[in-house]
């Protein structure tokens, strides 16, 4: 079987897995957990056997025309080279465990077979994105997605905080399509075609007439897939999905398309020092700005999704400075230690009995209760915090290393205020994520807050997917960044002594910072039992723990309540805390911008239509009705009555001729 072939299946098995899962899922519930594993396992498969036979060599190329347009056409494309190889193993072995997983995490949920066929067609929406060598068939991939993401993340559809979630994901995520879909039409005009290898060719030829527009065109989509700001407020709220989907969109698909999409076409934003320095305040105010906000929330779903957020920004940041194989570099390693993270959560949550319940500040004795968890998520957070000898600390030392050489003039693919602006906020952003993944550890595995029922041991094809995924975590990075130069630009992807010592530095600093704000609060607070706060005459124990979370103030007297008096993230933000606990008021901007505008038209234009609009239709109709009712007075059936309007009419008639005679 060529290459070629393998390559196609990738993405059609599991697309007829859903396919099958969705018929048969009413019928033949017996088919549904093969069907969701199965295809995706073979999947990856398939996708493991196309890497090592494209080994990093010269992309395999493959084209049908699609679609005549009689001027630029469509092309079923592929287009895999040693970028495309590796993410899509990537997203294969997530979309595997993640399949694996659902089936103990959601064993009895009633729409488990919608949802896991739509696992498997979001996996196949991702594969099709990285495979694909036409940029109108990457669009597909692209807005199935988008559609996935819609009904997977209102998943629990009765509850109005995923109807919502998924509503603003698809609204926010379609506001950076439209521009995204003007700058591919755009980019197609310019280059003469969609087929990718044109494109570049177009680019390195300089026969691109609007590149500064095109490129800052397609970064709007990209923001709003990649969750970069401005367009990032959808993914925290996409935490009311079902934890597995989090783990899913968040380590392998839907994120990383955006990243992956600039990667594929790095060198047309290079054409733009514009938009190269664009990319690089992007990703700048993401990555800090989202490690802020990640210090401050107590929900543990939302703390993962802005330290998302701010990874992204690390791709994004390697990509503004010219390196897309630091970039891809941190791709892989984020999507395997983010999947152990959100999978792990979910164990966490799993333990509580609810599929919802995520607050740190609740939590209590889960290090002895989940010890598989609580190993894997620890060596999960030590790659999250870029420590040695993790994974993650070889790829984001990858990014810092890039943009170092940036400023060092060793480089020449990006401007130096790019690489300046992405390594102060990649340095200060270490700080930050080492301080909230040892915030995170602390509450989740030694805080102090009610302590949920045991529900007993996880299922196995839960616990056995952690560890799984830790492997990667654990020693990816290591060997990964003395092969992956082979398989992408030949760049040196090792780390440097100069930032290595300065991020693990200050990745150190912020952890042993936060343990001692922790250790600080916890001597100056006692917490008073939940009981003792449920017997108080003025109400139960959720409604004083609610007030107390929301003023962070005692909730009787001169008794010190608060759900975890021991979080570090108050003590370490200050007054800022606030501001980052509501992720810097940036859904009341949008709502200020767009919303409120938006809602003011409607009511405009609903007030001309029904005052103005229809009081002239109803004048229109009311008009003849009259005329009508006068008519029909008029028709009485009397014969003297006829006679007599007869003669009356005869002898205003006669009247009016002599009156005009008489007149001449």
């Amino acid at each position: 079987m060529t290459t070629t072939t393998l390559a196609v299946l990738v993405p059609l098995l599991p697309f007829l897995g859903a396919v099958a899962g969705l018929l048969l899922g009413r019928t033949a519930p017996g088919f549904v957990r093969p069907l969701a594993v199965l295809p995706t396992l073979t999947s990856l498969v398939l996708a493991a056997l196309v890497a090592v036979r494209q080994g990093g060599d010269a992309a395999v190329n493959a084209a049908t025309e699609l679609a005549p347009t009689g001027s630029v056409p469509i092309e079923l494309a592929l287009h895999i080279d040693g970028f495309a190889a590796l993410v899509a193993v990537l997203v294969g072995l997530v979309a595997s465990c993640v399949q694996i997983y659902s089936t103990g995490y959601l064993r009895d949920d009633p729409r488990y077979s919608s949802y896991a066929a739509l696992v498997s067609l979001f996996t196949s929406a991702m594969l099709l994105v990285v495979y694909s060598g036409d940029l109108i068939v990457l669009l597909v991939g692209w807005e199935v997605m988008g559609i996935c993401s819609y009904f997977l993340v209102g998943h629990y559809w009765e509850t109005p905080e995923a109807r919502a979630a998924s509503l603003k994901a698809f609204l926010v995520t379609k506001l950076g399509d439209v521009p995204f879909l003007i700058g591919l039409f755009a980019l197609a005009t310019d280059a003469g075609s969609f087929r990718i290898t044109r494109v570049l060719g177009a680019v390195a030829n300089g026969s691109l007439d609007h590149p500064t527009l095109i490129a800052l065109l397609l970064l709007a989509g990209v923001a709003g897939k990649s969750a970069q700001f401005p367009l990032h407020t959808w993914l925290p709220d996409a935490m009311a999905g079902p934890t597995p989907v989090s783990a899913l969109i968040h380590a392998a698909t839907m994120v990383a398309a955006g990243i992956y999409f600039v990667a594929r076409l790095l060198p047309l934003f290079e054409a733009s020092q514009a938009a190269m320095v664009v990319l690089a305040v992007m990703a700048a105010v993401t990555m800090a700005g989202s490690a802020l906000a990640a210090l401050a929330q107590d929900d543990i779903k939302r703390v993962l999704a802005y330290s998302t957020i701010g990874q992204l920004g690390y791709m994004s940041g390697a990509l503004a400075v010219g390196d897309r194989g630091a970039a891809v570099f941190h791709l892989l390693s984020h999507g395997a230690f983010k999947a152990l993270l959100f999978l792990a959560a979910g164990v966490i949550i799993h333990a509580a009995g609810t599929n919802s319940l995520a607050a740190m500040s609740r939590m209590r004795n889960l290090r002895d209760r989940i010890p598989d968890a609580y190993w894997t998520m620890t060596v999960a957070l030590l790659a999250l915090a870029a420590i040695p000898p993790f994974s993650g600390f070889f790829s984001k030392e990858a990014v810092l290393g890039v943009a170092e050489h940036v400023v060092t003039g060793h480089t020449e693919h990006a401007p130096a205020a790019a690489g300046w602006i992405v390594l102060v906020a990649g340095l200060l952003t270490a700080v930050l994520t080492a301080a909230y993944a040892m915030r995170l550890w602390l509450l989740a595995f030694r805080g102090r807050g009610a302590e949920a029922p045991d529900h007993g041991r996880q299922p196995l094809t839960m616990t056995v997917v952690l560890w799984v995924l830790a492997a990667p975590s654990l020693a990816l990075g290591g060997f990964a960044f003395r092969l992956l130069p082979d398989w992408f630009d030949g760049r040196d992807l090792g780390p440097t002594l100069t930032t290595s010592v300065l991020g693990t530095g200050v990745a150190l600093v912020g952890g042993i910072v936060t343990y001692g704000a922790w250790r600080h609060t916890t001597a100056l607070t006692a917490r008073v039992p939940l009981g003792a706060v449920a017997a108080h005459p003025e109400g139960d124990a959720a409604q004083v723990e609610a007030e107390a979370i929301a003023t962070h103030k005692p909730a009787y007297g001169d008794i010190a309540y608060a759900p975890d008096p021991a979080d570090p993230g108050r003590l370490l933000l200050g007054p800022l805390h606030r501001h980052a606990a509501a992720g810097f008021h940036m859904d009341a901007v949008y709502r200020a911008l767009f919303v409120r505008p938006v809602q003011a038209g409607a009511s405009l234009v609903r007030f001309l239509d029904r005052e103005v609009v229809e009081t002239y239709v109803r004048g229109a109709g009311a008009l003849p009705r009259w005329l009508g009712a006068a008519v029909r007075r008029a028709q009485t059936g009397n014969v003297q009555t006829y006679v007599s309007a007869l003669l009356a009419g005869t002898v205003v008639l006669a009247v009016a001729v002599v009156l005009v005679a008489t007149g001449a």
